[in-house]
């Protein structure tokens, strides 16, 4: 079952969903829009086209984006793929997820959003994965509504709720070590 505006507002005020900051403006017909925050995360500029990212080894993650923040803006080059940050820091129930997705203005200005998935349990800043697959660069300023979560609620609870690397992440968090 897909939570319209009134559930959304109803699990807010009960503090069932926790959304800070929280604006009520944000609140949709069947979901939530997120904002974007002054924090993006650029490729090392130091790795050239030739250098091959090994998601096994530590230091090529570690290594492998470069963080900013603007409170003016980020402008996401022509081709360009960051990490972003919402503003928003959720808290989910375990008797819900969410799917993020991003607003269709960007798309048609030519940002893409991979689908996300916002576990049962999660609690933390959303991690945005976006690319420009124009031919101009795109400004976005913080405070921007760019996403925006369905949330679905469980037949049941969960009994393993979320307890991965991103739980309690706060700006972008770049990609954890792949084990082999």
């Amino acid at each position: 079952m897909i939570l319209s505006d009134f559930d959304l507002e109803n699990m807010i005020r009960a503090k069932r969903i926790v959304i800070e900051p929280f604006d009520k403006e944000i609140i949709r017909e069947n979901g939530v829009d997120l904002r974007i925050s002054d924090e993006i995360g650029r490729h090392n500029p130091e790795r050239g086209a030739d250098f091959v990212v090994d998601p096994s080894n530590p230091e090529h993650v570690n290594n492998e984006y470069v963080l900013e923040k603007s409170a003016e803006g980020n402008i996401i080059k022509p081709h360009e793929q960051v990490l972003m940050s919402t503003i928003e820091y959720l808290k989910m129930p375990d008797t819900l997820m969410g799917f993020v997705e991003q607003r269709s203005t960007w798309a048609r200005h030519g940002l893409m959003l991979p689908p996300t998935i916002i576990d049962a349990g999660f609690e933390g800043n959303i991690t945005l994965e976006v690319f420009n697959s124009s031919s101009h660069g795109i400004l976005l300023r913080p405070g921007m509504r760019f996403a925006h979560v369905i949330f679905a609620a469980t037949l049941n609870k969960v009994s393993n709720d979320y307890k991965g690397k991103y739980l309690g992440q706060r700006g972008v968090r770049v990609p954890k070590v792949i084990s082999t």
